[in-house]
C-alpha cells in the first residue's frame, strides 16, 4: 500500500511517450496529480484531462525536428 502523491514527469518523445501516456493513466486513477513537463516543439505530448500539461520554449520549431525525422 501508499500513499497518493505528487509527479512530475518529464518524458522523452516517441515510444518512450506512448508507453507512458499508460502508466500515467493508471497512476491518475489511483489518486495522483500529475504535472507532465514538454518543450513547444513536441510532436506526440498533448494535454489530457489525467494531467496537468507545462510547456517550456526551446530555440528550434517543430517542423524542424519533423524535418530531421
Amino acid at each position: 500500500p501508499a500513499a497518493a502523491g505528487k509527479l512530475l514527469v518529464i518524458p522523452m518523445e516517441g515510444s518512450h511517450w506512448l508507453s507512458m501516456k499508460e502508466v500515467l493513466a493508471e497512476l491518475s486513477t489511483r489518486g495522483h496529480e500529475i504535472v507532465v513537463i514538454a518543450p513547444d516543439s513536441k510532436m506526440l505530448i498533448g494535454s489530457s484531462g489525467i494531467y496537468e500539461l507545462k510547456i517550456y520554449p526551446v530555440p528550434f520549431k517543430k517542423e524542424e525536428i519533423e524535418e530531421l525525422i
